[in-house]
């Protein structure tokens, strides 16, 4: 006998599948549930009362076209056994329960599936939404849509002829009081989301029994039970409730942006920006993509009318590369038009690429958020349950179905592609390691303007040699020469007084305090002569000289700091870069490199290292080498100074080749080609993972 179906279940009539074959929908009020039944499964629950399996598969037999045999009917008792759609038997119950328990995985299994997206119910609005849904009669109407659609379209031409303003409100908005608001408003948005939900489905005779907030990946949305659709066998009414949400953050986004240019710049300005831009991005990136299971999928799968769309299509995509991979004829998941599978295989295929990329955001989101040992596990946690599980399962499934698959015409082609991209991934190669590199003379000194001073005369032209101590250039600062005589009048008085207090009781008492006085006074003098100096500017070693702006004249006064001359010794050249850990890693003693300039690029500078910095480096001097100069690292600036923010090494090579005449600036960006060791991409790989493990766990 067959165990009793559950009382309070309710079989609604639906339509028909795109094929023409008849389904209805099962209805659990317990669990506010539906489950799509095809028309098999119907005519057995449908007869379930008679009790017995085989009068049951006889009166199917006689009453319809559909043949039915054991293991199907075996399918249909799982199918509801597995979603609690039975009365268990007389001691039934403990069996049945650990079945299920067994199904449903353990504490640490549920914690898997639930931490990154999990509901909490908190108020049951059917009677407040039945209330607003009377009253929304007109945002339902066909006025109401004409009007929003023109208001679109002048919201567009509005943007587009305000785009500088638009962009430039929304940099103003990258900070963090400007995150926090977009924050908050997202938040608001989406509330609004979801009673355009609830209320196109009250507008349909549906119920709403819960809505509360869903947690995803820890960060509060809103969420409604719109369930009850499923009870609606006119698919147009289903996409409506699907798309309501989509449709009204749309709505506020148009007449948000419509306001936004209406009115001038302040508090309702700003409200408006945040939620024109923000629902755009919410909607497009989030909403509507059906590669998650949000509105975006839903709209999709009702559209196609393919209820479980991704377990379908995945289903057919594993089926198609089983086929292609092993050349073995296997049975057809369920059947398709040659289109509609094809598309399925591509929805896939492109779902899966789309979740590895947001699995692995997510994984890295979840790190940054938590503590260390905390973010790690959680971001194991994910790229193993996540990631890594699909592509194991999938290898199980061939290894369990090996006899099959071994008979497969293509399997030696697929082993001998796999065998020759292992081969490849081991097999170690010559490389070079490429990146941008600064190449200057090895000593160099740039000539700034003394504080306060003007040029007094220098008989240096560009390209003249230099010898060391050698005058270069004379300035000259009243400022400077008025606080020196001021300085030396002080020092003289002071030792006059000292050497007259032996013979005045008053200045004896005062002793202690003029010493004191006369070497701070002496010490500042020493800094007016070292000040001094520097208006004599000599050179410091041998090289050449060449002026930085050739327009001064004799008698000009200058700014402060401001670049004169460069003196520079071109018999040495050096090139430095900067190198994170793992490429450092494959630097060897003896390295040689070529550098190629950006000023000539038909000149090759050979290079030989010179050294590599034991530590990190936190501060970049080379300003050209970041990439908001063109450069190739990745920078920001904090103070004026540029900063990475992961740890960089300075690698100095030396020059072994004369620099043309014609390069005469300070410095000249490259492109610096390293040789480095013979390596394998197997190898890098794991070099790679351990700089990055070294990194996080602070080994």
């Amino acid at each position: 006998m067959l165990p009793s179906l559950r009382q309070e279940l309710e079989l609604v009539p639906d339509a028909h599948f795109t094929d023409g074959s008849p389904h209805y929908t099962l209805y659990d009020p317990t669990k506010n549930q539906f489950y799509r039944l095809d028309w098999l499964t119907f005519e057995v629950v449908s007869r379930w009362s008679m009790g017995d399996p085989l009068e049951i598969i006889k009166d199917i037999h006689r009453s319809t076209t559909l043949k039915i045999d054991a293991e199907a009917f075996e399918q249909v008792i799982t199918f509801l056994a597995a979603n609690e759609l039975l009365i268990p038997d007389v001691g039934q119950a403990a069996k049945m329960s650990g079945v299920l328990k067994k199904m449903r995985g353990g504490v640490g299994q549920w914690l898997l599936h639930h931490y990154l997206f999990f509901r909490v119910p908190l108020v049951k609005p059917d009677a407040w939404i039945t209330w607003l849904a009377s009253k929304s009669d007109f945002l339902f109407s066909k006025t109401f849509l004409g009007v929003t659609v023109f208001g679109l379209i002048a919201a567009l031409l509005g943007i587009i002829q305000s785009w500088d303003r638009f962009f430039a409100t929304m940099l103003d908005t990258f900070s963090w009081h400007g995150l926090l608001a977009y924050g908050i408003t997202l938040f608001l948005l989406k509330l609004m989301h979801e009673l355009g939900h609830a209320i196109a489905a009250k507008r349909m005779g549906c119920r709403i029994p819960t809505m509360g907030i869903a947690f995803l990946v820890l960060l509060p949305v809103a969420y409604t039970d719109t369930n009850d659709v499923w009870r609606l066998a006119n698919r147009k009414q289903r996409l409506i409730v699907a798309s309501a949400g989509i449709v009204t953050e749309l709505v506020i986004a148009v007449w948000a942006a419509i306001t936004w240019l209406l009115v001038p710049e302040g508090t309702l300005s700003s409200i408006t920006f945040l939620l024109a831009s923000t629902t755009w991005i919410a909607t497009l990136l989030i909403n509507a993509s059906p590669f998650m299971r949000f509105d975006g999928y839903f709209l999709l799968s009702d559209f196609l009318d393919i209820p479980n769309l991704h377990a379908r299509a995945f289903a057919m995509a594993r089926w198609h590369l089983r086929q292609k991979l092993f050349g073995v004829e296997l049975p057809v998941p369920e059947y398709f038009e040659k289109k509609r599978q094809r598309f399925l295989i591509a929805f896939a295929w492109v779902t899966w690429i789309y979740r590895l990329v947001i699995f692995l955001g997510i994984a890295l989101l979840v790190y940054s958020f938590f503590i260390k040992a905390l973010g790690i596990f959680l971001f194991l946690v994910e790229i193993i349950w996540f990631v890594i599980r699909p592509f194991w399962s999938e290898l199980k499934y061939w290894h369990e179905n090996w006899a099959v698959f071994s008979q497969g015409k293509h399997v030696k082609r697929t082993f001998a592609i796999v065998l020759i991209v292992l081969i490849g991934c081991f097999i170690p190669y010559d490389t070079h390691l490429k990146t941008a590199a600064m190449l200057r003379p090895s000593q160099y000194e740039i000539i700034y303007a003394p504080r306060h001073s003007y040029l007094v005369q220098s008989s240096l032209k560009n390209g003249q040699s230099v010898k060391a101590n050698q005058l270069m250039i004379a300035f000259a600062s009243p400022e400077s020469e008025y606080f020196s005589a001021n300085i030396d009048a002080k020092i003289q008085w002071m030792q006059s007084a000292l050497a007259s207090s032996v013979f005045n009781d008053e200045q004896r008492k005062l002793l202690q305090v003029l010493t004191a006085q006369l070497v701070t006074a002496q010490a500042e003098k020493q800094l007016q002569n070292s000040l001094g100096d520097q208006l004599q500017k000599k050179a410091t070693f041998k090289g050449s000289f060449q002026w930085l702006n050739p327009d001064l004249k004799s008698g000009e006064w200058l700014q402060d700091g401001e670049t004169i001359a460069l003196v520079a010794n071109h018999d040495h050249f050096q090139a430095v870069t900067y190198l994170n850990e793992e490429q450092r890693n494959l630097i060897q003693k003896g390295a040689t490199g070529s550098l190629f300039l950006e000023a000539d690029p038909l000149v090759t500078i050979p290079l030989n290292l010179e050294s590599i910095s034991a530590e990190p480096v936190h501060a970049i001097s080379e300003v050209l080498l970041a990439s908001q100069h063109g450069g190739d690292l990745l920078l920001r600036e904090k103070g004026g100074q540029l900063y990475s923010d992961v740890p960089l090494y300075k690698v100095t090579f030396r020059s072994e080749g004369t620099i043309p005449g014609s390069l005469t600036q300070q410095e000249w960006r490259g492109k610096l080609s390293i040789s480095v060791a013979e390596s394998s991409l197997a190898s890098q790989g794991l070099q790679h993972l351990g700089a990055i493990f070294r990194a996080q766990f602070g080994f």
